[in-house]
């Protein structure tokens, strides 16, 4: 999955890249989008692999897509600059929390960026589609013409309303019929106040979380340099700090699940993987992210999940003790599966 980073450009937001990423911010490359991956971090698939002993551990990854900073006073830059965001599946938001500023008041300013630009992208389609629907058309190609620009009227009032698209409780086939628009305010969101040594230990305010429940707070920059020191005297400034470690870890976990994302697990001697799948997506999806071949030619999957593999130990005795099982096409994959997946031949 791809995760595109957004802010204005005094958020720091571009440290935030390098630290979850330890990929160094190229100015250059930014202006267009610079990317960048992470492993998440999972104690599960460290305990299956130290089990198994495999040749190879190949933990869940996200992309993330670093973006130019929008401008606070020059605002007519801002929807290209966001466009850059539009090829990413979620957003992670990130907020200036180390000077007096007021993350709130920005995470607003920043919504409002998304909702301008939507609605300029909604609004120009409505005018070409009223173009079309003036000249003569075959009834089927009108009648679709008519019910895209009825969909889209829809989501035009709810951003000039102030509403994201993703309020509007979209039916699956509505949401299918404007994927091609790559809308802002639908995909998945996540806010991350990037905060100094001085706020470490300080409660969010009830303001922002008011507006975004799941906000997290992460000292990015001091984090990074602490990651430069040598290991005795990096314990020492965290001690003085009262730091225990690093929060990446959690964060690029809370990233990946506010996404929207679960994983399961393949193992075995030659490899022990996690695979990343969109929560509520079939065992057919699954088997389509190992190879397209299993999910053509999928039969069953056999199914244990890990906190019955782990109690009981072995394949073997999930079988003996009940918790092993056989899935069909329909099976909807839970967080923590370990599946093995029968095709045909």
């Amino acid at each position: 999955m791809k995760v595109g980073i957004g802010g204005f450009s005094s958020s720091g937001k571009s440290t935030v890249f390098h630290w979850l990423t330890h990929v160094r911010p190229d100015p250059a490359a930014s202006l267009r989008g610079q990317v960048g991956m992470a492993r998440i971090p999972d104690e599960r698939l460290e305990w299956l692999s130290s089990l198994f002993r495999p040749k190879k551990t190949t933990p869940a990854t996200i992309e993330f897509l670093d973006t130019p900073g929008l401008l606070a006073d020059e605002r007519r830059d801002n929807p290209r600059r966001l466009a850059i965001l539009r090829e990413s599946g979620g957003l992670l938001v990130v907020l200036n929390g180390y000077s007096d500023g007021n993350p709130a008041a920005e995470l607003r300013r920043f919504r409002e960026e998304l909702l301008f630009a939507d609605l300029e992208i909604v609004v120009n389609r409505i005018h070409r589609l009223e173009d079309q629907l003036r000249k003569p058309r075959p009834a089927k190609q009108r009648e679709a013409d008519e019910q895209e620009r009825a969909l889209l009227r829809r989501v035009e009032q709810a951003l000039e309303a102030g509403q994201p698209a993703s309020q509007l409780g979209l039916k699956e086939d509505e949401e299918k019929a404007i994927r091609s628009f790559q809308l802002l305010t639908l995909k998945p969101e996540l806010v991350l106040v990037n905060i100094s040594e001085r706020q470490i230990g300080a409660p969010l305010s009830p303001e922002l979380l008011a507006l975004a429940p799941n906000a997290l707070a992460a000292p990015a920059k001091l984090e990074l340099e602490l990651e430069d020191l040598a290991p005795e005297e990096r314990q020492a400034f965290m001690n003085d700090l009262g730091l225990t470690g690093s929060s990446r870890d959690a964060v690029l976990r809370a990233i990946f699940r506010s996404m929207g994302q679960i994983v399961f697990f393949t193992v075995g001697e030659d490899e022990c993987r996690a695979w990343p799948l969109p929560r509520g997506a079939d065992a057919v999806e699954g088997a389509g992210q190992i190879h397209t071949d299993l999910a053509k030619r999928f039969v069953r999957a056999e199914v244990v999940s890990f906190a019955d593999f782990r109690r009981v130990g072995s394949m073997k005795e999930a079988k003996q003790h009940g918790v092993y099982r056989l899935e069909g096409k329909t099976y909807v994959v839970q967080d923590g599966d370990i599946m093995h997946i029968l095709a045909s031949t």
